[in-house]
Formats: C-alpha cells, sequence, structure tokens
C-alpha cells in the first residue's frame, strides 16, 4: 500500500502527542498539540479551520475545519482525547507508534485519534474541486470525560450538515443507537455515637438500607415500564458499584456512602432519571431531613437514537456491508445529532480495544476506512 508510510507518520505524530482526559487535575493534559496538527494538515488541504477554546476545561480546545460553502454535506466527528494509561500494565511505550503482529499499537491508534489521519488519507484521494456541498471535520474535546466539547459545538450550531458519522471503533459497523449513562453518588449523614446506646444517634447504615430499598423498586419500575428490543438488555439498568460505611463495629455509623450506575435507553433523558431517583427517595428524606444528600459523581451522557430504516443509515450499510448495529456504550452521537443531522458511530478497530493496555488498531482496518470514508465522502458532498 504505496500511501502506508504516509498514514503511519501522521498516525505516529497524533500518538506522540499527549492528550489525556481525566477529571483529576493531575491527570489531565491539554489537546492543544493534537488540534495544532490537525489545523495545520487540513489547512494545507484548502480547508477553513478554526479552533475554538472550549469552556470549563483546562485549556481544552475543539477544531472544526470546513470545506464547501452552504447549508447540507457530511460531518465527520471525533475526540482528540485519550483516557489515561497505567504504565506498567503497557508492554511498549503509549506514545511511541510501534509495529507488529499487523497491528498499530499505542495511546489513541483505536479510540480514536488514528481516525483523523485516515480522514485526511481519504480527503487526499478525492477531487475536492468537485465537491457541491461542504465537508466538515470536529476535532472535540474531553469526550472520555465531560464531553464539554461536542455539547459546546452542539449548542452553537455553526454548521448544519445533512448527515455525520462519528469514528470511534465500531469494527467499521454503522452504529445507529446506544445507551446513555448516568452515575450518582448517595451520601446518607447520620449521628454517629457509642453502640450500646443506639437511641442517641442515627445510624446512617440503616438509614441506606432503606435507601437501598427504594432503589430497587425504582430498578423494578425501569425493567417494567422501558423497553426497547433491539438492545441485548432492553430495559434501563441500575448498578450498585461501590458503598461503605462506619469506622467500627461498637461505633454507631455517621456516614454512608452508596454510587449508583444507570443507563437509560433512548426515550428517557437523563434528567428525568435524576427526577425519578428523587422522586423514590423523596418519602425517606421527609423522614430524616437533611440527612440524604444526592449527586452525580461526573457528567452523564444522553441515549441516543436515530432511524435503522432512515436513508443515511441503510447508505452507509450498503457501503459498509454491514447491518445497522446498537451497542450499549455512550458516545457523542445525542449532541451531534441535535445539529439536525442523520447520524451514525462509525469507526475501524474494535470497541474491545478501547480503554485497555497495549490499545491497537488492526492494519487490515487501514485501507477498508479510507475507502469507506472516499465512499461516504463522495455520496453526502460531490454526488
Amino acid at each position: 500500500m504505496k500511501t502506508l508510510p504516509e498514514i503511519k507518520s501522521s498516525f505516529s505524530q497524533l500518538i506522540a502527542a499527549p492528550s489525556i482526559s481525566a477529571l483529576e487535575a493531575e491527570l489531565d493534559t491539554s489537546n492543544i498539540a493534537v488540534i495544532e496538527l490537525l489545523h495545520t494538515w487540513f489547512s494545507d488541504l484548502g480547508m477553513q479551520c478554526q479552533s475554538v477554546p472550549v469552556a470549563n476545561t483546562r485549556n481544552k480546545h475543539n477544531l472544526v475545519a470546513s470545506f464547501g460553502q452552504g447549508q447540507g454535506g457530511l460531518l465527520l466527528a471525533g475526540h482528540t482525547d485519550t483516557v489515561p494509561f497505567d504504565e506498567g500494565r503497557w508492554s511498549q511505550d503509549p506514545f511511541l507508534l510501534t509495529e507488529k503482529n499487523n497491528r498499530w499499537y499505542g495511546l489513541g491508534t483505536c479510540d480514536m485519534k488514528g481516525f483523523f489521519a485516515l480522514v485526511l488519507e481519504a480527503l487526499k484521494e478525492l477531487p475536492m474541486d468537485k465537491f457541491q456541498r461542504p465537508l466538515h471535520i470536529l476535532a472535540s474535546a474531553d469526550e472520555e470525560t465531560t464531553m464539554n466539547g461536542a455539547k459546546a459545538f452542539a449548542a452553537e450550531k455553526s454548521i448544519a450538515p445533512d448527515y455525520a458519522i462519528i469514528g470511534e471503533p465500531t469494527s467499521l459497523k454503522p452504529v445507529y443507537m446506544h445507551k446513555g449513562h448516568l452515575t450518582q453518588g448517595i451520601r446518607v449523614t447520620g449521628r454517629s455515637g457509642h453502640s450500646s446506646d443506639p437511641a442517641k444517634g442515627l445510624n446512617a447504615i440503616e438509614v441506606m438500607h432503606l435507601v437501598t430499598g427504594q432503589l430497587l423498586k425504582l430498578k423494578q419500575h425501569l425493567a417494567n415500564n422501558y423497553r426497547e428490543d433491539a438492545f441485548s438488555v432492553p430495559y434501563p439498568t441500575m448498578n450498585f458499584g461501590h458503598i461503605h460505611g462506619g469506622d467500627a463495629a461498637n461505633r454507631i455509623c455517621g456516614c454512608c456512602d452508596l454510587h449508583i450506575d444507570l443507563r437509560p435507553i433512548p426515550g428517557l433523558a437523563l434528567q428525568d432519571l435524576e427526577l425519578m431517583v428523587a422522586n423514590y427517595l423523596e418519602p425517606i428524606c421527609s423522614q430524616y431531613p437533611g440527612s440524604i444528600h444526592v449527586a452525580p459523581l461526573y457528567p452523564g451522557s444522553e441515549p441516543f437514537a436515530d432511524n435503522k430504516e432512515g436513508s443515511w443509515t441503510q447508505l452507509v450499510a450498503k457501503l459498509s456491508d454491514s447491518q445497522p448495529e446498537v451497542v450499549n456504550y455512550a458516545t457523542e452521537a445525542p449532541y451531534i445529532s441535535q445539529l439536525g443531522c442523520q447520524t451514525l458511530v462509525l469507526g475501524p478497530g474494535s470497541i474491545e480495544q478501547a480503554h485497555q493496555p497495549d490499545e491497537f488498531l488492526e492494519l487490515n482496518y487501514i485501507n477498508r476506512t479510507k475507502e469507506l470514508l472516499k465512499k461516504l465522502i463522495y455520496h453526502a458532498c460531490i454526488k
């Protein structure tokens, strides 16, 4: 493949530019180095590029690159950030692109900085002077944590594409629907004291027992009343993931914390789900005023659904030779779709490699992805 060395060079530069997103300030890094690379590359192709600071981030930017005028056309979107890495579990430097076993290893090869290098190469082989409709590229910030980049971009509504592809690793299969994600921390604050006289305190573990009972009722309500059979687990789920309370057997527990994870299906907004949690806990809150506090652990992600039978979905399915699918992980799709475009998630590599030590992209995706991107751009912007 004659273009492989060029693509490898682009991959190497992207992987060498750290762009870790983390809620902890000591792990979080700016994505400016990646944004500057993409700005140079797409500008050199004649695209108009704009780097936009993203509010409520630690020096993070979105990049929007556009070619062509008017409404409609195609948006190719992806995120510039990666998750943190456990250095002790990697077999090689995560910031050095390493080729072995017909794979490229490196942090972001699959999820998902490498996608931009493949978009770049696809555009080099297209007659951009023949575009009838615009092409836009979004390189967003902080997808792995707050999704503030995609949320800010969607709120601006600076473009109005007809179609969008989000290049997350889906094994090049079009994804038209996924669940959302909401985590909440519930703290019960009691009154500690000596265990020999329980009446002088308020045992937070006992109150949390009541809380978990109500939450289990909500869990059953969600399973009974919300359903989408396309999912392998066709209802919203709730998981009790962490609980801690007390410090000694002979002390009345003064504080107990519970962390829960909820996965809503399309049609159940995060705001409505938060309200359900509050309503189910209200009787206990009334019984123990001021003792129960509920708050998100980190920003959630809305569920997403596009039309499986829509023209764009069916075209992409035909071009990719894959049936439209649903997945359980979350992406930026619910925010990109707010632009009014038909939106799909589709990109090279397997989601099984995302967030894993020794992340890699199999080399057989390189040419397949480039050729598919050329077809998608041709149908959306040229034909």
